[in-house]
């Protein structure tokens, strides 16, 4: 039975969003997208746009869980604190929907992606084209958010089975 799954790429000024059908270990696109705040507006109209049509993709694509790429420190700590809210705003969407929220770090996604965890943002692009033929994201930000999405499969499978080992008292 498939599991459709939201990955998200937060960002101020564009927030990236993929919708992932999982089954198994068969993945399939279903949808993805950029957000795009204007970055003339305040920071409070930004946030609100980006929580409100996360809202829509969810209330229009129905996903059973989300992910969501972890912040990274920069040396600005003003620009890792604006990122900090774009994924608030995000992850509040996601909550608010009942949904829930996994956090993977920048390395993750790309190490379950590319299979290693500095690969640059063009060979996760590449990447998640091979992984999921006959979709085209629109961005770099929806096929990073496709990524968030397929390394949130990959983890999700690894978690469940360790969960279902250990509710029947079988250890690894």
């Amino acid at each position: 039975m498939a599991i459709r799954l939201l990955g998200l790429d937060p960002g101020l000024r564009a927030t990236g969003w993929g919708i992932v059908d999982a089954d198994g270990n068969s993945l399939s696109a279903v949808a993805s997208g950029t957000v795009c705040a204007d970055d003339k507006a305040p920071l409070a109209e930004r946030l609100h746009i980006i929580f409100s049509e996360i809202a829509v993709i969810i209330r229009s694509h129905a996903p059973y869980e989300c992910a969501i790429e972890e912040t990274f420190v920069n040396k600005n700590s003003a620009s890792t604190l604006k990122l900090g809210h774009a994924r608030a705003a995000a992850m509040l969407a996601a909550a608010e929907a009942g949904l829930p929220v996994a956090e993977y770090t920048p390395n993750a996604v790309k190490k379950s992606v590319v299979g290693a965890g500095h690969a640059d943002k063009q060979q996760v692009e590449a990447m998640v084209r091979m992984l999921l033929p006959g979709h085209a994201p629109d961005s770099s930000d929806a096929a990073d958010a496709l990524g968030v999405a397929i390394c949130h499969a990959h983890h999700r499978v690894s978690n469940d089975r360790l969960s279902r080992a250990i509710a029947g008292g079988q250890s690894r």
